[in-house]
């Protein structure tokens, strides 16, 4: 797209773009090792811990909602100036939570931060697929996604270490200067609106809604407990914005879900394949620290390390799978990614109580790997599977099945986790004193009960990980009806 008169060569681009989706999923998940200062400074008590976690939750929320907007605006009006735009929003979100005196400012505070940095991957994707030709598009795919994925991962520890600095307030001021870089770095790419599309608005208005309402009901464990009727009713509310938004699209001129979008069976199945994905990933991602914190006996710091020996390898997967989508292929790359991660899972889900290194770092980086091999593929197949005109608007779609994927993850996990749980002590009883028995003999028996206990939990822990694998394993279907290159032209038709 008008390579002639862009100023900045590919590489600068990509590292424009990337430390754009790097900078702002860093808070996705910065606030996770920075909420029991935040909830002291704000005076929020362990009571309103459920409140409290609407801190993380809001961003996620406006994060996954507002993007295919977003996505939209970006092919209509020019990546560079929405990109822009949404940096803007994104400071002044991050300004507000920064300044932020009570919970409910916080609250809403972060979604206009998510607004604003639910911009940067979508539009960092387009720009990327815009710097380089068709046959190269595998590793700058690779490559942002890949630092979208770092910045989400090491959110956690990047909180915690500025906390040890300074206070949580100064990791959302350091988001400023940061984005001033990137704001400035944009005026010197091309910025070119298709002055023929147009946005619809009703329709957009139609989608955040139905997102927001979808996600959550998906959120609440009770979906799968069946005991509450509330995400059922949040659910069939949202389902129901979205029929009523089909009907909207249909009499659209230019609707911001083109029918053309999901008549093809490639962008169909990228989809589908992401959204297993987000289940297996989010499962893993808390069941890793889990085992180690609780069964094993491990501190959270080595429950943090634990897990970032899996996560430092998910980016790195991400590029060498987008070096290699170009030799082989889309669909061998993500065959080979969606079963490494398999593998990996099935081999930390046999782990017992020492389990020790190399086998644990190895175990969990081939995990890693293999989640950051299927990066590319999906992303490139879903730009290719779509028209040059909604290119922008695709990349936001495949971000949210992800989202949406994790979010289904999370509730079942808390869902099929306690009950599972219960169904394993089943029959096991905390052996009380008997009268007339030794003290010798009570701590037998208590440490009997705490031998169960703890093998009744490691199972636990094991299945959530084989159900992860399983997830994975079943994406190889959709992942099957890929395409094997780089697609289609993106012209439109």
């Amino acid at each position: 797209m008008a390579g002639a008169t862009r100023t900045l060569p590919p590489p600068l681009i990509l590292a424009v773009v990337g430390l754009g989706a790097f900078v702002t999923a860093l808070d996705q998940t910065v606030v996770v090792t920075a909420l029991p200062s935040l909830m002291l400074d704000l005076k929020i008590s362990l009571t309103q811990l459920d409140q409290a976690s609407w801190i993380i939750t809001a961003y996620l929320l406006g994060y996954t909602a507002a993007m295919p907007v977003i996505g939209r605006l970006a092919d209509v009006y020019g990546y560079a100036k929405v990109y822009q735009v949404g940096l803007v929003v994104f400071v002044i979100g991050t300004s507000l939570v920064a300044v932020s005196q009570s919970l409910e400012w916080m609250v809403a505070a972060r979604v206009i931060q998510a607004v604003g940095g639910g911009a940067t991957v979508p539009i960092g994707l387009a720009i990327a697929g815009s710097a380089l030709p068709r046959k190269q598009w595998g590793l700058a795919l690779g490559v942002v996604a890949g630092a979208a994925e770092a910045g989400s991962m090491l959110g956690p520890a990047y909180g915690g270490a500025i906390i040890e600095l300074s206070n949580w307030r100064w990791i959302f001021w350091l988001n400023i200067p940061q984005s001033a870089v990137l704001f400035l770095a944009l005026f010197w790419l091309p910025n070119q609106p298709n002055r023929d599309a147009r946005v619809d608005y009703l329709g957009s208005a139609l989608l955040v809604a139905a997102l927001l309402l979808i996600s959550l009901g998906l959120s609440r464990g009770s979906l799968l407990t069946l005991s509450s009727p509330v995400p059922f009713v949040m659910g069939g509310a949202g389902l129901a914005l979205a029929g009523g938004l089909l009907v909207v699209e249909r009499r659209a001129q230019q609707p911001l879900l083109s029918p053309a979008l999901f008549r093809e069976k490639a962008f169909l199945a990228a989809n589908g394949a992401q959204l297993l994905v987000g289940v297996s990933l989010i499962i893993a991602l808390v069941t890793v620290p889990l085992m180690a914190n609780t069964i094993m006996g491990k501190t959270p710091l080595t429950g943090a390390m634990w897990l970032l020996r899996m996560t430092c390898a998910i980016p790195v997967g991400a590029v060498i799978g987008g070096l290699l989508l170009g030799r082989v292929g889309i669909r061998p790359v993500m065959v080979a990614g969606l079963g490494l991660a398999a593998v990996g899972l099935l081999l930390v889900s046999g782990w017992d109580l020492d389990v020790r290194d190399p086998q644990l770092s190895l175990h969990l980086a081939v995990a890693g790997l293999g989640f950051g091999l299927v990066i590319s593929p999906i992303m490139t197949q879903v730009l290719t599977a779509v028209f040059d005109d909604y290119r922008a608007t695709a990349a936001s779609l495949v971000v949210v099945a992800r989202m949406l994927g994790m979010t289904l993850g999370l509730a079942a996990l808390s869902a099929w986790g306690v009950e599972h749980f219960q169904t394993l002590m089943s029959g096991v009883e905390f052996p009380l004193p008997e009268p007339g028995e030794s003290a010798e003999e009570t701590q037998a028996h208590l440490a009997e009960y705490n031998a169960e206990l703890t093998a009744a939990g490691l199972s636990l822990l094991h299945n959530f990980l084989r159900v992860a694998a399983a997830a994975v394993l079943v994406a190889i279907l959709p992942a099957l009806a890929m395409g094997s290159g780089c697609g289609r032209s993106g012209k439109s038709d």
